[in-house]
């Protein structure tokens, strides 16, 4: 059974194979293709798709930085003591550092 959020309804699983619906030309409204789309599955329309190649590249949240091996093993050690991951710690004293 699969479960579409959206509308709430229930498209149910099968062994038989019903006809599938005309894939319509032109849906008229965003709620008309939302409708099809709640009791259809893609899956029977493979043939009107086509593979695409693309290239995402997502803004990096994060930025790394080298610190010594030596430096890294205290404040792990330290994170461990105040009960937080490293990473956490770190950031919490460059935050400190940079607004004091």
């Amino acid at each position: 059974m699969i479960w579409t959020e959206r509308s709430g309804k229930v498209m149910e699983k099968n062994n038989e194979t019903p006809a599938k619906d005309m894939l319509p030309e032109n849906f008229g409204s965003i709620e008309a293709f939302w409708d099809f789309w709640d009791t259809h599955s893609s899956a029977d329309y493979e043939e009107f798709t086509e593979s695409v190649e693309a290239e995402i590249r997502l803004p990096s949240q994060k930025v790394y930085c080298a610190i010594a091996k030596d430096l890294f093993t205290q404040v792990k050690t330290e994170a461990r003591l105040q009960g937080v991951s490293s990473e956490t710690l770190i950031n919490l004293w460059v935050k400190e550092k940079v607004s004091g």
